[in-house]
């Protein structure tokens, strides 16, 4: 997608800013202007730039002026200074207040506009750099779908078809199938695949946290918001938003995604100037969101949104023939487990499992047999194996078996009834 530079000129010369403005916006630039630091100010507060351009010398509030109060605001824009009177001085204590480059009057407009580009570059080489440090936990497993059967192969068949469309898409499936995916896949066959993918569990984090890690806050804005942080909704600008088990939402949440969904405008926490946002929202969810919406958990506003296409991901009970090709994949991951083999019979205690906590499940029971030694013949070592690894993450969570559950992918009743089967009690 073609995206629009957004740039502020702040020149006290009418003429200059009237052929910049001109020149600029008859390309890829969408350009306001300002007589003076005094009346730019109000359009700070009120709008984002990517770029400044800033006369240092100017009558009233001059640019020196203007860029501290930049500075104390944290406004996120890069600066680029251009004026004819200025000293060496001048020009170094810009730098040091944050500006990306010095030009002087008379410019060369080419020159000029290959400035203003490297500048919006620089922009979104410092968002980029925060989204890398918030979401590298993601991991490589996670990257691709495996399988080639049928409703494997129809299910990629309809992403490709949906990825290029702009439509919200909802991913429903039970926990473990591979939702995150899905999404995945349909954000790097989109038209918005050299933007971010930016996800968000739902259900993983506080109801109290949703809120400031969507919109992001300003300095000031609560107790401990000791400088401004970019919510997930700017961090995924130009690119996709997932949602995961967004059917854990709250309700007045719901309603504050919603206004995002039908205006693309939202404030930070704390803050008073309105953002825009170009996003692509997919959701996901493993629960009956149309049975949430009769119980009146779930707005009916948000679903009809959410869902311009629903894409329905089957679990792996239902495509067993693609657990060899899992199996191999999850070899594959690991130099030292590539020529370990599993037998026959043991692949076929594998196709016998109903793997109820699906993908996630059968990877980690994969794991712990390839550390345990030899995969030979026989279903009981895979119980064993399985046994093991679900007490094992029982004892990781301190005995807490909501949080077990949901770290072995399974539903808590599956994980009460396999500890009774291994006499664990109740």
């Amino acid at each position: 997608m073609q995206e629009r530079i957004k740039v502020l000129i702040i020149d006290d010369e009418k003429n200059l800013r009237e052929v910049l403005q001109a020149e600029l916006s008859a390309g890829e630039f969408i350009v306001s202007v300002a007589e003076s630091g005094d009346k730019a100010l109000p359009l700070l507060e009120k709008n984002e730039y990517d770029v400044l351009v800033l006369d240092l010398t100017m009558p009233g509030l001059g640019g020196i002026e203007v860029l501290k109060q930049m500075k104390a605001a944290d406004i996120p824009a890069e600066i680029i200074i251009l004026t004819a009177n200025a000293t060496v001085s001048t020009a170094v204590e810009a730098m040091k207040l944050g500006a990306y480059d010095y030009l002087r009057k008379p410019v060369d407009l080419d020159e000029f506009e290959a400035v203003i580009k490297k500048a919006h570059e620089a922009k979104k080489l410092k968002s980029e750099c925060v989204l890398l440090k918030t979401h590298l936990k993601r991991q490589t497993e996670e990257q691709q779908l495996i399988g080639e059967s049928p409703v494997m192969r129809d299910l990629m068949a309809t992403v490709k078809k949906v990825a290029r469309t702009d439509y919200a898409v909802l991913i429903a499936g039970e926990s473990g199938v591979g939702k995150e995916l899905i999404a995945n896949a349909l954000h790097r066959e989109s038209d918005r695949a050299d933007g971010p993918f930016v996800p968000l569990n739902c259900g993983a984090i506080p109801e109290s946290m949703i809120e400031s890690e969507l919109f992001g806050y300003e300095k000031g804005a609560f107790t401990g918001a000791f400088a401004r942080k970019l919510g997930l909704l700017e961090l995924a600008s130009n690119g996709t938003l997932f949602l995961d088990e967004i059917g854990d939402m709250s309700q007045p949440m719901q309603v504050k995604l919603l206004r995002v969904i039908e205006t693309a405008r939202f404030f930070r926490l704390g803050g008073t100037r309105e953002l825009n946002v170009n996003v692509r929202i997919i959701s996901a969810t493993n629960k009956d969101l149309k049975a949430e919406l009769a119980r009146g958990s779930f707005r009916s506003d948000l679903y009809y949104r959410i869902a311009g296409v629903t894409v329905q991901v089957p679990p792996l009970r239902e495509r067993k023939e693609d657990i060899p090709r899992i199996v191999e994949h999850c070899k594959s991951r690991t130099q030292a487990f590539k020529h370990k083999q599993f037998s026959d019979e043991s692949m076929d205690v594998l196709r016998g499992y109903s793997w109820p906590g699906n993908v996630r499940e059968l990877r980690n029971v994969v794991q712990r047999a390839l550390l345990s030694g030899p995969c030979r013949a026989g279903g009981g070592r895979l119980e064993d194996i399985e046994r093991a690894h679900i007490l094992r993450v029982l004892a990781k969570t301190g005995g807490h078996r909501e949080k077990a559950a949901d770290a072995l992918g399974i539903h808590p009743r599956t994980l009460r009834r396999k500890l009774a089967d291994y006499g664990e009690g109740q």
